[in-house]
Parts: structure tokens; C-alpha cells; sequence
């Protein structure tokens, strides 16, 4: 693991330590029972045919590659703005130390697409640890958490796959190398995202979902994250074999986002 997300990680673990509390399956399903169902991530990133990728489009006002990003971009809004182009889901980036997100990011946006729909699936975007946040997850109504392979062991993932799937969400598996794609293998990830992003230098290049997509079981869907600014970026993700991208800065910085959007799709 990189210097920059072993202090990620480490700052996270401080951060959710005073929330932290036994969080039994049986009560995370109860918990789905209890709450609206939210619509499904897995089913939104599933082709129907080759004309067209789906997108996640990722509400990102900061990172700690580009630091600053869009500052003060309003998390409804431009949630509007991707719901209106068409986006097949969104990724709500809810850590605020190096991300500038909040938990409540996610639960205006959810609320927003429940009243003005369509609505779609949003993604809860932070590094996840225990199931506490996965509980938090499903309350807030996203129908996905992410699982970084690199960031965690496998008794961990294994126990957050578990939450997931007892709340009632899908679980979006991101790796990097060829090993963290075996390892995800081994838990029965159904959705992998290959980051195009190296953590260890912030180095992006889409070789990396070249490489390794066309590897993934045919049954598991493929997305490639990071690195996708250009319909030709786009088109290379889908020729490797990508059922759907994730696009972030580029989105937050386009003067027409809703254009660049329909541009990705249509590559």
C-alpha cells in the first residue's frame, strides 16, 4: 500500500473510532426491510448492447492528486446536472478530509432524485472499515459502497462484502494490480473497478484497465475509473471491455458537463 493511502486509511480509522459499535447482520437486514429500496447499482452499469457505456458520474470537489477541484459545487446540483445528461449512476464522495464530501452529500442527493426523478443509484465513494459504515450507507439510501482491495486485508473485506449484501447493497470492488484482482475473485466480487490511478505516485494511465479487464470472468462487470477526460479515453475503456466508466474531474471542471457526459457514453 502506498505512503499516501496508508495515511488515508490511518486517518479514517481516527475519524469513524468514536461511532464504531457491533453492527450484527441480522440487523443490517432488518434494517433493508425497513428502508425504501433503492435502485439497483449493478443493474444501471449493465449494457443493454454496445452502442452506449454507463457512466458513473462522481461529485468530487477535491482530491489529493488535483487538490482543489470545485470547491463550493453544490452536491444536488450537480447531481442535476448528471441525472439530466443521462448518467447511469452516481458516485457520492462522502469523506471530507481529503475529498471535501460529507455523509449528508449523499443524503441530499438521494433525497433530490427521489422527489425529482428519475432516480438513480448512487454510490457511497469513502474508504470503508467496518460495518457501522455500511449501515450509514444504506440510511442514506445509496444502493453501493466501494471496497478497496489494496487499502484493506481479507478478513475485513470479507466482513464489509457480508455487510453489503445483508443491507441490501452491491458492493463496488476497486483494484489496481493483477493479484488485487484475484483476491477480489475470491470474495465473489460482482462488480470490479480497475483504477487507472497508481496511489503509490499518482500516476494515471488506462493501460492498466487494458491489461486487466479483458481478464475479468465474463459474468462480472467491468468498470474502469480514473484517467477518463476525452470520448477517446471513453472508447478505449470499452474496447478493453468495460461496461461502464467512472468519471470525476473531468465532470466537476467541464463548463457542460451534461455535453461531456453524453460524449463518454456515446464513444
Amino acid at each position: 500500500m502506498s505512503d499516501k493511502l496508508l495515511e488515508i486509511m490511518a486517518h479514517k480509522r481516527r475519524e469513524i473510532a468514536p461511532v464504531l459499535r457491533e453492527v450484527p447482520l441480522d440487523e443490517l437486514r432488518e434494517l433493508d426491510a425497513s428502508l425504501p429500496r433503492p435502485p439497483s447499482f449493478a443493474e444501471a452499469l449493465r449494457r443493454p448492447d454496445d452502442d452506449r457505456l454507463a457512466v458513473i458520474a462522481e461529485i468530487k470537489r477535491r482530491s489529493p492528486s488535483a487538490g482543489a477541484i470545485a470547491e463550493n459545487a453544490s452536491a444536488t446540483e450537480q447531481a442535476r446536472r448528471y441525472q439530466a445528461a443521462g448518467a447511469s449512476a452516481l458516485s457520492v464522495l462522502t469523506d471530507n478530509k481529503y475529498f471535501g464530501g460529507e455523509l449528508g452529500d449523499l443524503r441530499d442527493v438521494v433525497e433530490m432524485l427521489r422527489r425529482e426523478p428519475p432516480s438513480v443509484p448512487c454510490l457511497r465513494k469513502d474508504f470503508m472499515l467496518h460495518p457501522t459504515q455500511v449501515r450509514e450507507a444504506r440510511e442514506a439510501g445509496a444502493s453501493a459502497i466501494l471496497i478497496i482491495v489494496r487499502a484493506l486485508d481479507d478478513p475485513t473485506i470479507a466482513t464489509l462484502y457480508a455487510a453489503a449484501q445483508a443491507a441490501g447493497l452491491d458492493a463496488l470492488f476497486e483494484i489496481h494490480e493483477e493479484p488485487e484482482l484475484a483476491r477480489a475473485l475470491a470474495h465473489g466480487a460482482k462488480i470490479i473497478g480497475v483504477n487507472n490511478r497508481d496511489l503509490a505516485v499518482f500516476k494515471t494511465d488506462l493501460a492498466f484497465s487494458e491489461r486487466l479487464i479483458p481478464r475479468f470472468p465474463k459474468n462480472v462487470i467491468a468498470v474502469s475509473e480514473s484517467g477518463i477526460a476525452t470520448a477517446a479515453d471513453a472508447a478505449r475503456a470499452r474496447a478493453a471491455g468495460a461496461h461502464a466508466i467512472l468519471v470525476g474531474e473531468s465532470l466537476m471542471r467541464a463548463p457542460d458537463p451534461q455535453a461531456l457526459l453524453q460524449s463518454l457514453a456515446n464513444a
